[in-house]
C-alpha cells in the first residue's frame, strides 16, 4: 500500500500579480502576496497606495484587471481574468469583514446586528421575521459577552459609541463561524483607547481561536505592536514584506514620503 504526506491546509489569502486599474491610476501594479490560515498581517502605506482596494479585490467587492492576475481564499479560486468565480460567495461566508465605519443597521439593536451574521446558513424568512434559533441568539450573546458589550444587546447600534459598535462587528463575524477576518481600517474611526481594545481583540481572535487576520492600518506603530508581518504597499506595488521588527525609520519614511509623522498616532495621542 503507497502512502503519501497529508497536503498542506489551503492558506488564507493567494494573491498572484493582481493589478487594478482606475481611468489612469493603478491601484494596484502586479501585486503578490500569500497570507497563511494563522497568521496576522497588517497592510500598511500613504494614502492611495492600494491597500482597501487589495482587501476588497479579496472578497470579490472589486474585481480586479482581466490577465494573468488571480486570487484565491482558502484554496478556492475566487477572481480570475477580471471576473470573480462562482466560489466567491462561499468564501465570503468564511470571512468576517470589519469595515471602518462599522456597517451596523443603526435602527436595529445591537443583538440583532449580530444575528445577521447567521443569515449565511439559515432559511431567509427566519432572518426576516427574526425566528433566530435558541442555539444562535445563544451564540450571539455568548460572541458579545467576549467582545465586551453585552449589556448593550438591546441598545440601538445607532446610539452605542465607534468602539461599542466595532466590538459589535467583530461578534457579528464570531456569529457568522468566520475563518478569516479582513479589518479595513477598523480603529480610524476611533479614538486611541477604543482603538486598543479593537487591535487586542482581533489579536486574541489570531492567537486563541486560530483565526488568520489581514488588517489595513494607516498608524504604523499599530501594525508594529499588534501585528507579526507587515505588507506595505507604495503606488499599488509591495516594497516590504516582512517581519514587523525588520522595520527601520529609513524605510518607513520611503514608504510614506511626507505622511510619515501622521503615520505614527500614540506618539501624539
Amino acid at each position: 500500500m503507497s502512502s503519501s504526506a497529508a497536503s498542506p491546509a489551503p492558506g488564507l489569502v493567494m494573491a498572484r500579480d493582481v493589478s487594478k486599474t482606475f481611468g489612469s491610476r493603478k491601484a494596484l501594479d502586479g501585486v503578490s502576496v500569500s497570507v497563511a490560515a494563522g497568521e496576522m498581517v497588517a497592510l500598511i502605506g500613504p494614502s492611495g497606495s492600494g491597500k482597501s482596494t487589495l482587501l476588497r479585490s479579496i472578497t470579490g467587492l472589486q474585481t480586479i484587471d482581466a490577465g494573468a492576475g488571480t486570487i484565491s481564499v482558502f484554496g478556492e479560486t475566487v477572481q480570475k481574468n477580471g471576473r470573480t468565480t462562482g466560489s466567491v460567495r462561499a468564501a465570503r461566508q468564511k470571512l468576517g469583514m470589519i469595515f471602518q465605519q462599522f456597517n451596523l443597521v443603526g435602527r436595529l439593536s445591537l443583538f440583532s446586528n449580530v444575528m445577521l451574521g447567521a443569515l449565511g446558513r439559515l432559511p431567509g424568512w427566519q432572518g426576516v421575521f427574526g425566528a433566530w434559533p435558541r442555539a444562535d441568539r445563544a451564540l450571539a450573546m455568548a460572541a458579545l459577552h467576549r467582545v465586551g458589550v453585552s449589556d448593550y444587546a438591546a441598545q440601538r447600534a445607532n446610539t452605542l459609541s465607534g468602539g461599542q459598535q466595532q466590538r459589535g462587528a467583530i461578534a457579528r463575524a464570531l456569529v457568522q463561524g468566520a475563518k478569516g477576518i479582513l479589518a479595513d481600517e477598523p480603529v480610524a474611526s476611533l479614538d486611541p483607547v477604543s482603538a486598543r481594545k479593537v487591535m487586542e481583540l482581533l489579536v486574541e481572535l489570531n492567537r486563541r481561536d486560530g483565526l488568520g487576520v489581514i488588517v489595513t492600518l494607516h498608524q504604523v506603530d499599530y501594525a508594529i505592536r499588534y501585528c507579526d508581518r507587515v505588507i506595505a504597499l507604495k503606488a499599488g506595488k509591495v516594497v516590504y514584506d516582512g517581519p514587523s521588527t525588520g522595520l527601520d525609520t529609513k524605510q518607513l519614511i520611503d514608504i510614506y514620503g511626507p505622511e510619515f509623522e501622521d503615520a505614527f498616532w500614540e506618539t501624539k495621542a
